[in-house]
């Protein structure tokens, strides 16, 4: 089993990414992202992003109403559903869910994120909120029938209402209930860089011991990204790799360790 993660941003390769999938002779399951569209969404109907920074530097989008449609039409609408098209196109018998469907992806929202103003600590409330269960019977039965799941936010907090929530925890919870060989995460970089600034930086290989101070020297999504991957390697991950999500041919490149290999 092999999990892929694709990011989304607009400069990632989805056609090259499908074309990969398809080759591959491992069960896999697929969860993307789709903030370049959900932007887009977003400024058109007059509401752009909020981006938030949390007090210990953790970055994430501020998630209110207006932000909850841009997300139902940019994700589980107009990207989920250009993505199992493309994989119907390459004889992969996909199918769509964002985590409301079938209750995939059960989570608790959050009771505020601490963020300073000025120099005051205040407390924001939104439709945000972290994973706590997969429906992992519904997973295994499609994989079990020869369909592959291509997941997406939102998912459902605990009172069955729709929340936003990040992707990188949406794998750790997955990995916990699917226990996948390789967890295969696509983004607009070479991979992990030493200098975010610098994509002839690249760290090829990390041990997963050096993850802790690696997400020390980071800000930003990088800094959340690096703290999911500690964490599902205590969940009991095994291998990570970090890949350029724009390449000809992400999923390979991935595979052959042109990317950060994290074990």
């Amino acid at each position: 089993m092999i999990i892929v993660k694709v990011g989304g941003g607009r400069g990632i390769n989805i056609e090259g990414i499908v074309k990969d999938l398809a080759e591959l002779d491992h069960k896999f399951i697929v969860v993307h992202g789709a903030n370049a569209v959900r932007d887009e969404i977003a400024e058109r109907l007059g509401k752009p992003k909020r981006v938030i920074t949390s007090v210990s530097g953790y970055a994430s989008v501020f998630s209110d109403e207006a932000a909850m449609d841009a997300i139902l039409m940019g994700y589980s609408g107009l990207k989920n559903k250009r993505i199992v098209e493309l994989c119907q196109q390459n004889g992969i018998n996909a199918i769509g869910l964002s985590g409301l469907d079938g209750k995939l992806i059960q989570g608790e929202r959050n009771k505020g994120i601490r963020v300073k103003q000025g120099e005051k600590v205040i407390i924001l409330r939104d439709y945000s909120g972290k994973p706590r269960r997969v429906n992992k019977e519904l997973i295994e039965l499609l994989l079990a029938h020869g369909y592959v799941p291509v997941l997406c936010i939102p998912i459902l907090d605990e009172n069955n209402v729709a929340i936003n929530s990040e992707n990188d925890d949406i794998i750790n919870i997955l990995q916990q209930a699917l226990h996948a060989e390789k967890i295969i995460q696509l983004i607009e970089a070479p991979g992990f860089l030493a200098d975010k600034d610098d994509e002839n930086s690249l760290v090829r290989n990390i041990p997963k011991d050096e993850l802790a101070a690696r997400e020390s020297k980071v800000e930003g999504r990088m800094k959340r990204k690096m703290l999911a991957i500690r964490k599902l390697f205590a969940d009991g991950a095994s291998t990570v790799i970090i890949g350029d999500g724009r390449a000809p041919h992400p999923i390979k490149d991935a595979l052959e360790g042109k990317g950060t290999t994290i074990k």
